[in-house]
């Protein structure tokens, strides 16, 4: 039996959760999500709880028994709070901007880098060098965060580029003066 998949998961107040056609559809005051259930699971809503049971006990089932249960979760958490990735920009020059649905990215190449924000997403720039990554769905706002990212990751040598808040950057010894 899945640890995980067996505990129900709570349905906050404020949180409406219908199960129709093969699609868990979960609606809050953050959006709405919706996801397909998969097939060796079923779900069903019980007394203000979301309860997933698995079908067979073949590998394929208990794998989606686990999965099932924390996309449920993770879709109930993100409608009623919702989640954020912070980025922390590093380096002399480097620096962000809001201009409308874009995100202009000045990263020490010869032209600025323009990122359009995806549907559902919103990011907030503080004091050029900082992000805020937020939204309803946790894939969507960690795939933004890492593309983002991604642009010019943390150099091994300087450390500079864009990384996570808290991130640790092993940085390389340079080259050693040699005789």
């Amino acid at each position: 039996m899945s640890r995980i998949g067996k505990k129900p998961v709570n349905i906050p107040g404020k949180v409406k959760v219908g199960v129709s056609e093969g699609r868990v559809t979960v609606e809050g005051p953050k959006g709405t999500l919706s996801r397909q259930i998969a097939d060796k699971v079923q779900v069903a809503v019980e007394g203000g709880k979301v309860v997933v049971t698995r079908t067979g006990d073949d590998r394929q089932s208990r794998s989606m028994h686990g999965l099932m249960r924390a996309l449920i979760q993770n879709m109930v958490t993100g409608v009623s709070d919702g989640f954020e990735k912070k980025l922390e920009i590093v380096g002399i020059g480097y620096k962000a901007e809001l201009a409308g649905p874009n995100l202009t990215l000045s990263l020490g190449y010869s032209h600025p880098v323009v990122y359009g924000v995806p549907k559902g997403i919103s990011i907030e720039v503080e004091k050029g060098t900082r992000l805020v990554v937020r939204g309803a769905d946790r894939q969507v706002v960690g795939e933004a965060a890492a593309k983002i990212r991604g642009f010019r990751p943390p150099d091994a040598y300087k450390g500079k580029g864009i990384r996570y808040v808290n991130e640790v950057v092993k940085l390389k010894a340079g080259k050693a003066a040699g005789k």
